[in-house]
């Protein structure tokens, strides 16, 4: 079996301490680099992955300066040791893969476990870049998806001036306008610390309505601005924190954490790496190749030195006992950065041992070739990374997406008080953008600290929610979250939350009046229910009950000259006609049907003509018998026997038969719902569909009473024992001054009203009729019969 020569795998690393950084970020940086190394001495003590491949690796220092890196990844590439005067990339690359940096500024030159800049996704300019944490675009959708759940709208926007900050607070300001949320305002952080724009910053924070602050920056550029929250004691606040800061113990002190207490962030998904802890704790400085960095490491450790150069200094012995100290080096509980130097390590190595298992004839490459181990060219490796897909240890799964992102995943972490009064960081739940359940944003709330009085999440919105019945307006000049609410119009409604418009209810529909809500309209129509309907139906049967009393009266008397000097034949005629137009009323009441609107009218008209028409004969026979009574008229009566009576009746009431039937068979009435008088009702009525129609048959009925009433008042003056026509007189005035208030009082009155106008009308000049024509005679002939003969 072939043994192939050593592959460097691991290359630039951050080595913060020597460029005046805190002990702890020193500790965490080197648990990381042991992380790295640690994972090697697995992957070649495994026999399954890259058997007979020995993976090697080198460590470099960025001092967090951008030209250290990339001097540093052009001397791994190029082959050469570094040297900072002068670059001479000759030789052939020994490694095949660079990993690192911490920071997204020098990632963009250098696979990276810690930089998330969401600029890198852009395969065109950086086609080999992969990373296993996941980038700012997810980020700030997480933060997106812990604002929404907890309804803050109103946000403010601190960042740091780099591009870490300014890209996510790109991304921030674009994602929160799609959620519906507004930022306050946006503050940058300087690089230099300036304490004036500092002091400006948290003023603004102080002055502004928002409730919540969300911050995209390293604990490097915040701690100054911590500082002034302090000292200008801006409390009730709810932070929100990038990963990038999420879980820096240099915040977690009893001086932060009534500022600080509560903060909710997003961090790195911790994992569990199953035998660190104990390599961990095997480093020595003596037996270490890389001896200069663990000796520097060693020395900040214990406090000791290996070349001691004055008085009072303790000598280091290299057999310290690691297990003994309590820092961030030897604490494997919270593994995030260093879970994700682990993941890229053996990202790598399983897109190598892929590389390997090609077979000639079948590989991916031109000619269906494989790549040649002896002369690997990177841009092959990057095709395997592309499709890498393992399960760590700990169950996680690690592939990449298409621009060489990891799957999304975070930690929600609450800062929360401990036992000794300092901030203690828990995880409260989690944001998994590939959960199989479809929840992104998974909480405890039970679990969760706030940092208020009430113990409860703030509110922290321009304006508060519009509730359902009412619509968002704009206030003028101010972020879209800034609103008055306005109640829906009438007919209009809103049963959401915050809705922009309110909805027009369909058109037999109407707004409750809480607006949140579409009701069937109110029907309108005259009911027998209603006591306006049972008045009129009362008076209706009234007149009827009148009409066959007097019929009654009449027909005992019908032997008696009273009654037969005014012609039976025609009075009984005249009452059967009063009755039908009293009747004919109980159409127009009740809910409007196809027949009773055809019938309604038709009855009402034919039943007056009939009326009018039996009037008008009886006043012509009047005046016939006047004539006859003189000499020079004798033969008058003859042209009005009881045949020509019947006859000019019949024909004059066939007129409108005739009149009914053509308006009928050609526009005919139909039920109507009409919403015109009010808006918020739909008044059933009659359609008269023709107003010729309905015009005409008013007019004949107006014509005849009009040649009655001529008649009648021509008339008037005739002997006493012939007074018949006084009374008719009377009755055709009654009769013609009803009708004639009636068509201004139906134009102007709406819905049922005008219904109950007509009805009147018809029970008004129904009633003047029988008490004018009949009244007098029963009245003689039920309290004066002396005067009947």
């Amino acid at each position: 079996t072939r043994i192939y020569p050593s592959y460097t795998v691991f290359i630039v690393y951050v080595n913060l301490l020597k460029c005046c950084f805190t002990y702890f970020l020193y500790y965490l940086f080197r648990t990381q680099a042991q992380t790295m190394v640690f994972a090697i001495d697995e992957i070649n003590k495994n026999p399954d992955l890259l058997p007979n491949i020995t993976l090697g690796y080198q460590l470099y220092d960025n001092c967090v300066m951008l030209g250290m890196a990339f001097r540093a990844a052009l001397s791994l590439v190029s082959g050469t040791e570094v040297s900072f005067s002068n670059l001479n990339c000759t030789g052939p690359p020994p490694v095949i893969g660079i990993v690192g940096d911490s920071n997204s500024t020098p990632s963009i030159l250098c696979l990276s476990f810690s930089c998330s800049l969401s600029l890198l996704f852009n395969r065109k300019k950086y086609p080999s870049f992969f990373r296993t944490i996941p980038s700012d675009a997810f980020q700030v959708r997480a933060m997106i998806k812990i604002l929404k759940h907890f309804g803050w709208t109103w946000v403010g926007l601190v960042y740091s001036d780099d591009d870490y900050g300014n890209h996510a607070a790109q991304s921030f300001l674009q994602d929160i306008q799609v959620f519906g949320g507004c930022v306050a305002f946006s503050e940058i952080l300087p690089l230099d610390n300036n304490r004036k724009y500092i002091q400006h910053t948290v003023g603004v924070i102080q002055a502004s309505t928002a409730r919540v602050v969300v911050v995209f920056s390293t604990s490097t550029y915040l701690l100054p601005l911590m500082d002034e929250v302090v000292l200008q004691n801006v409390t009730d606040r709810q932070w929100i924190a990038s990963e990038a800061w999420a879980t820096s113990p240099v915040f977690h002190t009893q001086r932060l954490l009534p500022f600080l207490g509560g903060t909710l962030g997003i961090a790195i998904r911790r994992g569990e790496i199953q035998g660190l802890h104990e390599f961990l704790l095997h480093l020595r400085p003596n037996n270490d190749q890389r001896n200069n960095m663990v000796r520097i490491f060693w020395e900040n450790m214990f406090k000791c030195r290996f070349n001691i150069e004055g008085r009072g200094e303790k000598m280091c012995s290299g057999q310290e006992d690691l297990s003994n100290t309590d820092t961030a080096y030897t604490d494997v509980s919270e593994l995030r950065a260093s879970y994700n130097v682990y993941k890229t390590v053996y990202s790598l190595a399983h897109a190598l041992h892929d590389l390997m298992q090609c077979v000639e004839g079948r590989g991916p490459f031109s000619g269906n070739s494989c790549a040649d181990i002896t002369n690997l060219q990177p841009w092959q490796l990057v095709h395997y990374l592309q499709k890498v897909n393992f399960t760590t240890g700990f169950g996680d799964l690690v592939s990449f997406d298409e621009n060489g992102d990891a799957l999304a995943i975070y930690d929600v972490m609450n800062w929360q008080p401990s036992s000794d009064g300092s901030i203690v960081v828990r995880t409260v739940g989690v944001v998994n953008e590939g959960a199989a359940t479809g929840k992104v944003l998974t909480l405890d709330e039970e679990a969760l600290y706030w940092n208020f009085e009430t113990k409860k999440p703030p509110q922290s919105v321009c304006s508060e929610s519009c509730s359902p019945g009412t619509r968002r307006a704009r206030r003028k000049g101010l972020p879209v979250c800034c609103f008055d609410c306005l109640p829906c119009a009438d007919g209009e409604i809103s049963n959401t939350t915050d809705a922009n418009e309110c909805t027009i209810c369909p058109d037999d529909f109407w707004s409750n009046p809480d607006k949140d809500r579409c009701v069937p309209k109110e029907e309108e129509f005259l009911s027998y229910e209603d006591p306006l309907g049972i008045s009129l139906t009362t008076a209706s049967l009234l007149g009827t009950c009148f009409c066959a009393l007097v019929m009654i009266i009449f027909a005992l008397h019908r032997n008696t000259p009273i009654v037969r000097a005014n012609n039976s034949e025609l009075s009984f005629l005249l009452l059967l006609s009063l009755k039908l137009c009293f009747l004919c009323v109980l159409l127009f009441i009740g809910r409007p049907q196809l027949w009773t609107c055809q019938l309604r009218h038709a009855v009402f008209g034919i039943s007056f003509v009939l009326c009018i028409s039996s009037i008008l004969v009886k006043t012509m026979v009047v005046i016939a018998v006047f004539k006859s009574s003189r000499p020079e008229g004798r033969g008058a009566m003859k042209w009005f026997g009881t045949a020509q009576q019947r006859s000019t009746v019949m024909v004059l009431t066939a007129l409108q038969v005739a009149i009914c039937i053509v308006w009928l068979s050609n526009a005919s009435p139909t039920p109507h719902k009409n919403s015109q008088y009010v808006s918020s009702k739909i008044v059933y009525e009659c359609a008269i569909s023709s107003v010729a129609g309905f015009a005409v048959l008013l007019g004949y009925i107006g014509f005849l009473a009009a040649v009655s009433f001529l008649l009648a008042f021509l008339a008037r003056n005739l002997p006493d024992h012939f007074n018949e026509a006084k009374f008719i007189t009377f009755s055709m005035l009654i009769f013609c001054a009803v009708w004639i208030a009636f068509v201004p009082a139906y134009v102007s009155s709406p819905g049922k009203y005008a219904v109950a106008v007509e009805i009147f009308a018809i029970l008004a000049s129904s009633f003047g009729l029988l008490v004018a024509i009949f009244a007098p005679k029963c009245y003689i002939m039920l309290l004066h019969p002396e005067k009947k003969h």
